[in-house]
């Protein structure tokens, strides 16, 4: 009897993670991976966010990715930003300010612009690269991942994606504490295609219960499959991201 019983939760956890189509919850991560993030590609950023009363603070930035792991963002606008530049190698992060000794090192979850969104938002990474999936749930039109993070260094210890089913992108993400708690919820709107086979959400808008009546946007632009050499994302190359436009 006990073996027959553990031989079901077997099952039952087999079962949790593969949808009625025959797919897995990691195959499914994997496709939202590469419809959100071409391996290797460049886009256009505007960060939006705005304060209770209504004010509004923008900054644009350009960024380059490569593989899962590889991200590198300049600060082309306000102009008291420009020049800034930040590298992620997966974990690790770095801000170089112009005029500046080295690069600094940064965290996650600090923001370099402020409002809701860290510097994990700013900078993603493939989903796939920092979380597992811990159970898949199925309904009529979406998938519901349930991420677990695969270290303690990744921003949010647990994530719950509604992925489309359709186009295999994400809709909504909640983020949450190793306790459990909301910390914010990122909301993926206006699909458009880019060309060039990237057909992805342009803005993400993002709230959180610890930022009361805040609210931050982010509006992606150009993005285009574009290979870069690994130099690029070395702190070295930090001070010439702008030689990449």
């Amino acid at each position: 009897m006990k073996n027959r019983t553990i031989l079901l939760c077997l099952i039952c956890i087999a079962v949790s993670s593969v949808s009625a189509f025959g797919i897995t919850g990691e195959e499914i991560l994997k496709k939202v991976d590469r419809n959100m993030q071409p391996q290797s590609y460049e886009m256009y950023k505007k960060l939006i966010n705005v304060e209770p009363d209504g004010k509004k603070k923008e900054f644009t930035l350009y960024m380059a990715k490569k593989g899962n792991n590889k991200i590198i963002a300049l600060f082309i606008a306000p102009e008291s930003e420009k020049g800034r530049a930040t590298l992620r190698l997966g974990d690790n992060m770095w801000l170089h300010i112009p005029n500046v000794g080295k690069p600094v090192r940064i965290t996650s979850l600090q923001s370099v612009v402020g409002g809701v969104f860290n510097n994990s938002d700013i900078m993603q990474l493939d989903f796939s690269f920092e979380y597992k999936v811990d159970k898949m749930t199925e309904g009529k039109t979406e998938y519901t991942l349930h991420l677990k993070a695969k270290n303690t260094s990744v921003a949010y210890d647990r994530l719950e994606m509604t992925v489309d089913k359709k186009d295999m992108i994400p809709i909504k993400i909640e983020c949450y504490t190793a306790t459990k708690m909301l910390i914010k919820t990122l909301y993926y709107k206006e699909k458009k295609d880019f060309g060039d086979g990237v057909v992805r959400p342009s803005v993400m808008e993002t709230d959180s219960p610890l930022h009361k009546g805040y609210k931050s946007i982010m509006i992606f632009a150009r993005v285009k499959k574009r290979d870069f050499s690994d130099e690029v994302f070395t702190l070295n190359y930090l001070p010439r991201v702008g030689d990449l436009r």
